[in-house]
């Protein structure tokens, strides 16, 4: 072997300091030596400003002031080790600072953070850069920067450090970034659930809860809930909560499963695992409120899917929230009526509550004080008598209508939408209507029907509409102002308001006094606007506005030209004349009137004195208009019984009518000769004598055509024999009827519809479509 040779040492220069002790105790001085050349200075300067940085907030922000981000910022990327490392722990401490936070993402330091985070770097650097990233995450622009640069992938990487700190920072800084959709799909996609599912297994609870807290954020996708299932998840879960030790993580536990039993998949999958009956388990053994509560939570996530209601109503889950509506906590009983909401879905479930008496304590929560469980309890009981008739009887006989009124006009719309709801289900049954109104339930629904929200007003619709049925409802909704707002509520271009609004306009529509109250608030005209229109229009605009019109003829006659065997004439019709189709009717017809159909001196009188009826004056003047007295249309109707009914057969029987209609109006006139029949004359010389545009029927000695059948109508009305008005062109109308014909051959023929003559030859019938019926129509 050849000889070892001993290598010189070369002196130091001679002009060259021996190393020298720093100590400073001024914080401006160490942060001028940030920018020293020497590397034994930068290390020991970073070094006392992160002993500095970390007494107090107060520190962080004077070295903040004194500019020390600038150069520390550039030191993070020293070459360095031990400066590298100590710049590192002194911008980790800093960033706890918002102010310091600010300039970082000014300074853009996190490209270089994510750059250091490498696995041969040292563990210190990555404590303080993990440190760092956590606080900066927060900041919504620092999180997507921090994705950008592909920052997630080393954090989870680092969940599997040896260093708890490194892993404590690491899985806070991904439960930051998984806030947001991308983070979230790229922790499945980067593999990330294993690590995290680790975590659960460390001694430390921070970094337990940490991980739970982030798997609940995550497993809100889809995909990773499945890969959640494929990696043993609820085992791992399992483990924690059958763990007394563990019992302050199991609430954040419960809310990783709640999550994950959105799915079917996943449903199926815990009954196997024991997860489903340590849920119950939950329920009903005391523990804290809110384990109870979440377990409750996660009971009412199996139930969504009706299989699974299926298995828990096997497990008598119904009597097990039943017990828990008497505790105290209100927390506890607002998750509870909602799992009863979601069990009810299940028919066998409903009935169940309701046979352990479940639905007498959740009518009773509706007296809470807590806006959340007064509106929990109504969607329960909203879906309990959802289809059940026995559970609307049941919230009845626990006098429930009037809590829920009352409920009507809470502050919180959800209360109020569902308390609708029950009230709307319960109003299916007559006797349950009637109890309801009794509490005023219409004039409650009035602020509902006012209101903003566009739930509240599909809810209240369909409350009036179900409640107006009676003849009752409908008088308080008209007596309480409650029209006017619906009325409003058909111009919504909301189609659910538009149509639920329709179809309460329709049942309102059903006695006369609502129906004109209705008209004279527009609703009329916005109705024919909204039928006129493809898109607006719809089966139940139809049907309000036909029901209207059935409730006023006089405006039905005016605007459609016709009158059905089922249109029945009554006291205080009369003919305004005809308007043009698709034009929209005014509330008050402008047109001239030309008959009115009055009743008996003695029914008005009597009516008069039963009403209290006492005219206004003004000045002397009398501002009421009155029906007047038709003592000759009262002659005709007593006429028409006595000639027309005791007819055997149904041609005479309208034959009979139409020479008494005939007779009444000039008797026959010759085709020929009609024009110089003076009923213009004799029309006018009445209205000069009445000074008014409105003629008693029974007047008009001289009628034409319309005239006549306008009279055949109303006499036939009266006395019970059907026929039809129909309105024409130039002073045209007439009346049809059918009329049977004999059986041939044991066949029975299809009625045929006729056109009664009442102008030229009384009582003859003629058969539509033929020439003689075209002819009298249109002469």
């Amino acid at each position: 072997m050849g000889k070892k040779v001993k290598k010189e040492v070369e002196p130091p220069p001679k002009d060259a300091f021996d190393p020298l002790p720093i100590e400073s105790k001024q914080a401006a001085t160490v942060v001028l030596m940030l920018d020293s050349p020497e590397e034994d200075v930068l290390a020991k300067a970073c070094e006392a400003i992160h002993r500095f940085a970390e007494k107090g907030d107060e520190n962080r922000s004077s070295l903040l002031g004194l500019g020390a981000m600038e150069p520390l910022t550039r030191l993070i990327s020293h070459e360095d080790k031990t400066v590298r490392r100590n710049a590192f722990m002194a911008v980790g401490v800093m960033a706890s600072n918002n102010d310091v936070r600010r300039l970082m993402k000014k300074l853009n330091i996190i490209p270089s953070i994510i750059s250091k985070l490498l696995p041969e770097e040292d563990v210190v650097v990555h404590e303080f850069a993990t440190l760092c990233l956590a606080s900066l995450s927060v900041d919504f622009t620092c999180k997507v920067q921090i994705f950008d640069h592909n920052g997630l992938e080393p954090l989870l990487r680092l969940l599997s450090s040896p260093d708890p700190d490194v892993k404590k920072n690491s899985v806070e800084c991904i439960f930051n970034l998984v806030q947001d959709l991308p983070s979230r799909v790229a922790v499945r996609e980067l593999n990330g659930l294993p690590p995290l599912l680790e975590l659960l297994r460390s001694d430390f609870p921070i970094i337990q809860q940490l991980s739970l807290q982030t798997l609940e954020s995550i497993t809100k996708d889809a995909e990773t809930r499945t890969a959640f299932r494929v990696e043993q998840g609820f085992n791992r879960l399992l483990e924690l909560l059958t763990t007394k030790e563990f019992s302050d993580l199991h609430v954040d536990a419960l809310r990783v499963i709640s999550n994950c039993l959105e799915d079917t998949e996943s449903t199926k999958l815990i009954q196997g695992t024991g997860v489903l009956e340590k849920l119950l388990q939950f329920i009903i053994t005391p523990t804290s409120p809110e384990v109870q509560t979440n377990a409750v939570k996660a009971i009412s996530r199996v139930a969504q899917n009706s299989e699974n209601r299926k298995i828990l109503h096997e497990q008598d889950v119904e009597k097990a929230l039943i017990d828990m509506l008497v505790t105290e906590n209100e927390g506890v009983r607002t998750a509870v009526c909602r799992a009863v909401a979601v069990m009810s879905n299940n028919l066998s479930s409903k009935d169940t509550f309701r046979n352990l008496d479940g639905i007498r304590p959740i009518v009773q929560l509706l007296n809470s004080e807590g806006n959340e469980v007064k509106e929990a309890a109504a969607q329960a009981l909203s879906s309990l008598t959802n289809g059940n008739e026995l559970n609307a009887y049941a919230v009845s006989e626990a006098k429930g209508e009037e809590l829920l009124v009352r409920l009507l006009q809470d502050s919180c719309s959800g209360a109020v939408i569902h308390a609708a709801s029950v009230l709307t289900n319960m109003a299916s049954q007559e006797a349950l209507r009637c109890n309801i109104i009794t509490h005023c339930a219409m004039k409650a629904l009035l602020e509902p029907l006012q209101s903003t929200d566009n739930h509240t007003l599909i809810s209240a619709t369909q409350a009036v509409a179900a409640l107006a049925c009676n003849a009752d409802g409908r008088a308080e909704l008209r007596n309480a102002g409650g029209l006017l707002p619906l009325v409003k509520l058909l111009k919504s271009n909301n189609t659910e308001i538009r149509r639920n609004a329709c179809w309460a306009v329709s049942v309102c529509a059903n006695d006369e006094p609502t129906a004109t109250e209705m008209c004279k608030l527009g609703a009329l005209e916005i109705l024919q606007e909204i039928n006129c229109s493809l898109n607006r229009k719809n089966k139940f605009s139809e049907a309000a506005l036909q029901r209207l019109l059935d409730s006023n003829l006089s405006v039905k006659y005016s605007l459609t030209g016709c009158l059905s065997h089922t249109d029945i004439i009554a006291d205080g019709f009369y003919d305004p004349g005809q308007v043009e189709k698709n034009t929209l009717l005014l509330s008050c017809c402008s047109v001239n009137p030309y008959c009115t159909v009055s009743k008996g001196r003695q029914e008005d009188e009597k009516q008069r004195d039963e009403d209290g009826y006492k005219p206004l004056q003004v000045a002397g003047v009398v501002e009421l208009w009155t029906l007047p007295y038709d003592a000759a249309f009262h002659c005709l109707i007593t006429q028409a019984a006595k000639v027309v009914l005791p007819q055997n057969e149904e041609a005479e029987t309208y034959t009979a009518l139409a020479t008494l209609v005939c007779d009444a109006m000039g008797g026959p006139v010759d085709i020929e000769k009609q024009h110089d029949f003076p009923w213009q004359l004799h029309l006018s010389e009445l209205k000069f004598e009445l000074r008014s545009n409105i003629i008693p029927i029974g007047k008009i000695k001289k009628g034409t055509y319309y005239h006549r059948a306008l009279l055949f109508k109303a006499l036939a009305d009266r006395i019970g024999v059907s026929c039809s008005l129909v309105r024409g062109e130039y002073c045209r109308a007439w009346n049809e009827v059918l009329l049977s014909s004999s059986p041939k051959n044991g066949f029975y023929i299809q009625p045929q519809r006729y056109i009664i003559d009442l102008m030229h030859q009384p009582g003859n019938l003629l058969k539509c479509g033929t020439p003689a019926a075209t002819q009298y129509q249109t002469i």
